[in-house]
Order: structure tokens, then sequence, then C-alpha cells
């Protein structure tokens, strides 16, 4: 199993057990994480990619591989996410350098999955 796909069971996992729960702050917490990254003011598309900006000058992996997975599921190109981790570099450093690695690693698998769906299409 590749890491990105040990990554999406992982995430899917946390998250059941996380709302397994009688915490009704927990819960809206998750519900307003849902509802920031729709559709307002900003499309949800634009949206994450603010959220992997931010994800990488936070230095959290596991949401820099989820932004990029919504990022390429909206359909922003390998050359507008470039552009974006760019951003995040500006901003955040030399210490983002190895968040950049890491993006790229799964960046490349998800465009070599979404190229495999479409060749089983």
């Amino acid at each position: 199993m590749h890491p990105f796909e040990e990554f999406r069971t992982k995430r899917k996992a946390g998250n059941e057990a996380a709302l397994e729960t009688n915490s009704l702050l927990i819960k809206r917490l998750f519900g307003l994480d849902k509802t920031a990254y729709g559709d307002g003011a900003l499309d949800k598309k634009t949206k994450e990619l603010l959220g992997l900006v931010t994800s990488m000058v936070l230095r959290c992996n596991d949401c820099i591989d989820y932004h990029l997975e919504q990022a390429v599921a909206q359909g922003w190109s390998r050359d507008e996410i470039d552009e974006a981790m760019g951003v995040a570099m500006l901003v955040g450093g030399s210490i983002v350098i190895p968040h950049l690695r890491h993006a790229k690693e799964s960046l490349e698998f998800l465009f070599q999955e979404k190229e495999a769906e479409k060749l089983e299409s």
C-alpha cells in the first residue's frame, strides 16, 4: 500500500473515532471545518489552495496531504499547485523545505492516480 493510501485509511479511521463522542464542541469544530471549505465569497476550489499554503507554513504533513488531495480533485494543475507551494515557501522560509519534499511526493502519487483513473474510464 502506498503511504498516501495509508494516510487516507488512517485519517478516515481517526475522524470516525474523533466523532464517536458526546462532545458538542468536537462535533461543531468538525462541522465548522467542513463549512469553512465550502463555497462562499471564495469558491471551495480557491479555499483548497489557501488551506494548502497555510498547512505548509504551519508544517502539518497530514493537512498538506488532505489539501493536496482536495486541490487535485478540484482541478488545480501541477503548475498552479506548485505556484501556491512557492508562496508557502516564501512566507514560511527554508523550514518548509522538508514539507515541500513531502508534498511533491504526495502530489506525484495523486496525479498518477488521477491518470490511471482516466485510463480506466
